[in-house]
């Protein structure tokens, strides 16, 4: 095969840091292309210089794309040549209709005038494309992410794509969505459509790729078709180092009851009649890590937001303790100041302030350890969030970089840099490593690890079942808002886990 895309050479550097170092990747016409790499590794950087986020002259190196040098100014120049990239975060207007969605930018229009009975056509020829059978009227705010993760690659069809560029494009998907999702590149590789995979889920890797390149470090370190690889390679390839153990040794010394739940019941705050979470008691222990498994739709972030000063549901009743006084739970200062912290499962829009510096977002609730006499201290709060910095391994120039500038897994460090410094007896921690590499995966781990030897309480929400058997204590099995069971470590499997819901179904 031919090479479709040659990127020679390529170095980009930001004030105090170059994200990529003579970087050299090809792809051939046809393939799908995965690359990997950590967070921080240059992944993305690298497809935005391809893409015209970063233009021509931003950058060193050369492209060659279809036999000749190209030199995209923005991405309108890149999309022309048939190159569409789609962002881990989705570029569609929820209160717009999918056809006009498609279409934005694009308007199937002359003199002016947008022909809507053509814009439906296409838009229903483009949606057959990718297995999508609902209406182009339908706003795109009331589908599913995964729905709308298929109508971004119909916007990428409908611009001739020819070589098209998923950034993570399965991070926020159920199972069901990414195995379909993964079907459909597959389905546009026959068409002749060619692909590159950026992706932290080497399973997904193996299933669809061609070949796989490795990023590290802003450098490339090799690439290998699909027949060689395995994951104990590309791990080792990702991080410089064998990961023998994927999660951390430890040897638990659990102490007294720190946080009681006792039959907590959550109405949804728009459905009245709608039960989210019906009757859950659970316990955590000093020094425990405890889990909380369940499908998608179970309830599991339900419970935690309502514990969390009743950040969601309505009608909430039953009771809280910490160390066996009952607790307020009716706002969020009120539940941090009685030693719970949450960190969130949407780090972006939840746990952080992207456009403020790391600085300003590690002592953000806790701004009284900050301050003197109502007044906050600059210098306390830069010596803070230095030392968080530096034990948290947060990979940056400096505390004064914008959150918004970091990679997925030092912006989750940040997170749990801001919660630890609120000095919680008990950390809620939902889906901690989603969208974060193995190498990061790893550092956080190790966090989870030193908290609960400090004798603290880590309450830890996951989809994935290896991540929830290789670190907890106990778990707990949710289902349809309930508790289905409790599992101690030694008795936990999947398949365990998988019996006790389908039992309750």
């Amino acid at each position: 095969m031919a090479a479709l895309l040659e990127m020679q050479a390529i170095t980009k550097t930001f004030p105090g840091v170059r994200a990529l170092d003579e970087v050299s990747f090809t792809v051939e016409e046809g393939e799908v292309h995965a690359l990997v790499g950590e967070n921080g590794a240059g992944k993305s950087t690298l497809m935005k210089v391809l893409s015209g986020v970063y233009p021509h002259g931003s950058y060193e190196g050369q492209i060659l794309y279809d036999g000749a040098e190209a030199r995209f100014r923005d991405i309108a120049d890149s999309e022309a040549a048939g190159i569409v990239i789609i962002h881990q975060e989705l570029a569609l207007v929820p209160l717009l209709s999918i056809a006009e969605n498609l279409f934005l930018g694009n308007e199937q229009a002359r003199g002016g005038v947008v022909n809507w009975p053509a814009t439906y056509r296409r838009t229903e020829e483009l949606l057959a494309k990718v297995g999508l059978s609902d209406p182009p009227t339908r706003l795109v705010g009331k589908i599913g992410v995964g729905k709308q993760q298929l109508v971004e690659i119909a916007k990428a069809l409908a611009k001739d794509v020819r070589l098209l560029i998923l950034d993570e494009p399965t991070a926020a998907l159920q199972e069901q969505d990414s195995a379909k999702l993964l079907d459909l590149i597959l389905e546009l590789k026959a068409q002749g459509v060619t692909s590159i995979i950026i992706s932290h889920k080497l399973n997904e890797v193996r299933k669809v790729a061609d070949r796989v390149t490795v990023l590290r470090d802003g450098a490339t370190v090799g690439t290998m078709p699909n027949a060689d690889l395995t994951e104990d390679r590309i791990i080792r390839d990702m991080v410089g180092r064998d990961m023998a153990h994927r999660y951390p040794q430890r040897t638990p010394k659990i102490g007294e009851t720190l946080m009681e739940v006792k039959d907590w019941t959550v109405w949804h705050p728009e459905q009245a009649d709608r039960k989210v979470i019906d009757g859950v008691d659970l316990t955590v222990r000093a020094g425990e890590i405890v889990g909380i498994a369940g499908l998608m739709g179970a309830g599991r972030t339900e419970l935690a937001m309502s514990i969390f000063g009743r950040s969601y549901g309505t009608n909430i009743s039953g009771e809280v303790r910490m160390k066996g006084r009952p607790v307020d739970t009716s706002t969020v200062p009120r539940v941090i100041q009685a030693g719970l912290a949450y960190v969130t499962e949407d780090r972006k829009e939840l746990g952080l302030i992207l456009e403020e510096p790391i600085v300003r977002n590690i002592t953000l609730a806790n701004l009284a350890g900050v301050s003197n006499g109502g007044v906050l201290s600059s210098g306390e709060e830069q010596q803070v969030a230095e030392r968080y910095r530096s034990a948290m391994n947060i990979r940056t120039p400096n505390v004064h970089q914008k959150v918004v500038n970091l990679s997925g897994g030092n912006q989750q460090k940040v997170v749990l840099s801001k919660w630890l410094f609120a000095e919680p007896e008990v950390l809620i921690l939902d889906e901690p490593t989603r969208g974060i590499d193995v190498g990061a995966k790893f550092e956080i781990y190790g966090i989870m690890n030193d908290l609960a030897a400090q004798g603290r309480g880590v309450v830890m929400i996951s989809s994935e079942m290896p991540e929830l058997l290789g670190m907890c204590d106990r778990i707990y099995v949710m289902n349809q808002g309930r508790i289905v069971g409790e599992l101690a470590a030694s008795e936990a499997s999947q398949e365990a886990i998988m019996g006790r819901i389908l039992a309750d179904e």
